[in-house]
């Protein structure tokens, strides 16, 4: 019986989407791949053939992502797994940010997510199955110093994700949301970051948090090889989570944040539980 099965990637000409997809094609799986620019999945991946189909997509568009899953269920018959990767990290303080750097942000993090996500569900649906793997970051569970509008767009796609996977439990839909930490990819370059472009010499805090960020590239402790193998052995899971960390340093800083919270929760709790009505 054959194991292979049809994946839609999102972000698939740089980083993990890119070793996610090679890795895929290596093992036999049909993928439908999208990114901005057609030409950058065809110089890295080749043209179209019977299992790979570049798609150019505008995932901030609706009518885009429309197109892009229309044509991967006519090539492919089916989608048996969505892996929603695309994305950029955003570095500044709220203030520094301006509303449009701020939404546009959302528009690709959360609101591509989402369009995906809706333009995907109508064939798992008719199928009764499917698994949605939506890639967050640490940072959607414990955010640092600077990065606050990135957060704050990884942890809606936590939200979102850990709500859909109890809707869509009851139709036979997986979903997971992968929340990396550090690894060896050009996420640390100009073409996955931005960084604010008017800062405030206020923000000393923030300028040293991203120094610290940028001086790490190149030497992250992740292995984007090992994640992308990870996510495929998650696919393959018969019970798969609804959260997944990789990386020691996810597990880290989640594990701290857990301890942190319990420790405010139990510190406010006379506070908190003085609010209701005297009986």
């Amino acid at each position: 019986m054959s194991t292979s099965q049809t994946w839609l990637v999102t972000g698939a000409s740089q980083g993990l989407g890119l070793t996610l997809v090679r890795q895929l094609l290596a093992a036999g799986h049909r993928v439908a791949a999208t990114s901005r620019r057609l030409s950058s999945l065809t110089q890295l991946l080749g043209n179209a053939s019977a299992s790979f189909l570049p798609l150019e997509t505008d995932l901030t568009t609706e009518s885009s992502v429309a197109q892009a899953v229309s044509q991967a269920i006519s090539t492919f018959g089916r989608l048996d797994v969505v892996v929603n990767n695309a994305g950029y990290g955003i570095g500044g303080s709220v203030e520094e940010l301006s509303d449009a750097e701020t939404r546009q942000a959302f528009d690709v993090n959360v609101f591509g997510m989402l369009n995906v996500i809706r333009q995907a569900l109508p064939h798992m649906r008719t199928a009764g199955s499917g698994h949605i793997i939506n890639i967050s970051s640490i940072a959607g569970i414990s955010g640092n110093v600077g990065w606050a509008i990135y957060a704050a767009t990884k942890y809606a796609v936590e939200g979102v994700s850990e709500v859909l996977a109890q809707d869509l439990a009851p139709l036979g839909i997986k979903v997971t949301v992968v929340a990396p930490g550090a690894f060896r990819t050009n996420f640390l370059t100009p073409e996955s970051l931005v960084l604010t472009r008017q800062p405030i010499e206020a923000y000393q805090a923030v300028r040293a948090s991203h120094e610290k960020y940028l001086a790490m590239n190149g030497t992250q402790a992740g292995d984007p090889e090992k994640a992308a193998g990870a996510i495929v052995q998650l696919a393959a899971a018969a019970h798969p989570p609804v959260h997944l960390l990789l990386g020691q340093d996810a597990y880290k800083r989640a594990t701290l944040k857990l301890e942190t919270f319990r420790q405010e929760l139990a510190a406010w709790h006379p506070l908190t539980v003085s609010t209701g009505f005297a009986e």
